[in-house]
């Protein structure tokens, strides 16, 4: 029993730190993000008009499980937790997220699709996740498709700057909502953005996409 408390106690050791405290922290976070981008990389690449979804997600979700072993590998560290934390997803034009579809209910891509691309892996416990919006082919977009995609762009360039030590989440809540309202689109309603830990990637602390009076 005392050996079952003690790996208890060392698996919640870093929960609540964070990599100012610990600075192995930030390795592993650095780790698993050079790992996601190239894993968005791939997916960037596979994703031209026809390509079946299903099998770009797999794809992706593969060879993030295989760089994942390549890291971290001394005696020490080599039996760490590692693996994908968010699946590959590619959600298409109306499809707002999180569609990651099975063979048998997966679509192909198709020229001037907007696909939203996001995905994640972890090592520890420390996760990295990452996201990108492409337009499929050679088409370009205009009217109200370029509006969001630009109005996205910049309205995550703006919170950027106000997520900071002593910032608000109401103040990126705000600055979104100017942003959107300069190109004439709508925020997305129940959408949060969570403070992560570690093993947790929807912590309490969240900034709102969009107030609503609800």
């Amino acid at each position: 029993m005392v050996e079952s408390k003690d790996k208890h106690e060392s698996d919640e050791e870093f929960k609540d730190e964070s990599f100012i405290d610990r600075p192995a922290i930030l390795d592993k976070y650095k780790a698993a993000a050079v790992i996601a981008q190239a894993a968005l990389e791939k997916v960037i690449t596979l994703s031209v008009v026809g390509a079946d979804i299903y099998t770009v997600c797999q794809e992706a979700d593969k060879f993030m499980e295989e760089e994942l072993k390549k890291v971290f590998t001394n005696k020490k560290s080599k039996k760490l937790e590692r693996g994908i934390a968010f699946p590959t997803c590619i959600s298409v034009n109306h499809i707002f997220g999180h569609y990651s579809p099975m063979s048998d209910e997966s679509t192909k891509l198709e020229d001037g699709d907007i696909a939203k691309i996001d995905l994640g892996c972890h090592l520890d416990g420390f996760v990295a996740q990452v996201a990108h919006t492409v337009i499929i082919g050679s088409s370009k977009v205009s009217g109200k498709k370029a509006d969001t995609v630009l109005a996205a762009h910049h309205a995550m360039q703006a919170a950027q700057r106000l997520i900071k030590e002593a910032g608000t989440n109401t103040s990126v809540t705000e600055i979104i909502a100017k942003v959107c309202e300069a190109y004439e689109v709508n925020p997305v309603e129940g959408v949060l953005s969570h403070k992560m830990k570690k093993h947790l990637i929807d912590g309490n602390d969240v900034i709102i996409n969009k107030e609503t009076p609800e």
